[in-house]
């Protein structure tokens, strides 16, 4: 049924094809500066590209914490990319500037009940401070129109290929192991320099070679000329993903899925917990009259038919069988 009604188009559902031709117009507008990332890439005082991929798993760790989706970290990470390369803020502005990222992506991809509040009992900045610069990121990348990303990408190609996969009977990887390699590109800056449509075809032409069906290729070839992605980039990022999914399956990589949230606090939390730690709590004192007092009650409670500490016509506390 499915390409009952595609086959004028080559076996690409039209629907798909009106989307996919959609987000290529629109790309280009969420795209991070290319000066801006030179001058990361080339950067010793700055945010460089060791900072910048830091943060990046920093902000993966934030989406795992809250158990938001991955779409919400890709826009996340596009609005950091965006920010980095725009605005060129200072080193020390940069976390508060990927937690507000992570926010403003939050509101367009989660549940509004799902959203974390803006004043949390862990977070290192004050609800001022997150709409302070949340403004700031609204003001110069603005967030009226959601912007096309990889994961936008990469859903519109698995689905075009699913369609021929299903129809040949040949098995596909599944999704959630393609999310993970893009999640792993996107925390080194090299990636950055890639137009989202090409990364995400890169993805899917790196894999490809596993699924052995010539439907797929063919269905490949026609997104990369829907996407107007030449065949010289195509090479250049597949050979650049096939790199890193080398390095990422090495024991030495570190791995934003094993990295622990630190929550760095100020001198004076610190100074609060540790006299609480230090500080034993203060007991009131029992007075002689009412010790004498309880020790009556506690005498006459035995003498009585029913037990000492049991409810009334229950007998002993305790019961035979756990004696």
């Amino acid at each position: 049924m499915f390409f009952s009604r595609t086959r004028d188009l080559g076996g690409l559902d039209k629907a798909l094809v009106k989307d996919l031709k959609s987000c290529c117009a629109l790309e280009g507008y969420f795209l991070p500066s290319k000066s801006g990332l030179k001058m990361i890439e080339m950067s010793e005082r700055g945010v460089s590209a060791k900072c910048r991929d830091a943060q990046v798993e920093e902000l993966w760790g934030l989406t795992s914490f809250h158990g938001y989706s991955m779409q919400t970290f890709v826009r996340a990470v596009n609005l950091l990319d965006r920010f980095l390369t725009h605005v060129k803020p200072e080193p020390k502005h940069v976390p508060l500037a990927s937690v507000c990222c992570l926010r403003l992506a939050a509101r367009t991809t989660e549940e509004a009940t799902d959203v974390a509040p803006t004043h949390q009992p862990f977070s290192r900045f004050s609800a001022s401070e997150l709409l302070r610069m949340e403004e700031v990121l609204v003001l110069q990348l603005g967030s009226d129109t959601p912007a096309p990303t990889a994961f936008t990408f990469l859903h519109l190609y698995y689905s075009a290929l699913g369609g021929v996969c299903h129809d040949e009977g040949t098995e596909m990887p599944s999704v959630v192991k393609l999310e993970a390699q893009l999640k792993a590109c996107l925390c080194r800056l090299v990636f950055t320099k890639a137009k989202p449509s090409v990364l995400a075809l890169a993805l899917l032409a790196h894999d490809l070679g596993s699924w052995q069906s010539p439907a797929a290729s063919e269905v490949l070839r026609q997104l990369q000329r829907l996407a107007k992605v030449g065949k010289g980039d195509l090479r250049h990022w597949r050979l650049l993903v096939a790199k890193r999914m080398t390095e990422y399956r090495s024991t030495r990589c570190h791995k934003p899925d094993g990295r622990k949230l630190v929550w760095p606090l100020s001198k004076r939390t610190m100074q609060i917990l540790r006299t609480a730690r230090c500080t034993a709590p203060g007991l009131p004192t029992i007075l002689e009259d009412v010790w004498d007092q309880s020790e009556e009650d506690i005498s006459s409670a035995e003498d009585s038919p029913c037990g000492s500490l049991g409810s009334v016509g229950e007998g002993a506390f305790f019961p035979t069988s756990c004696l």
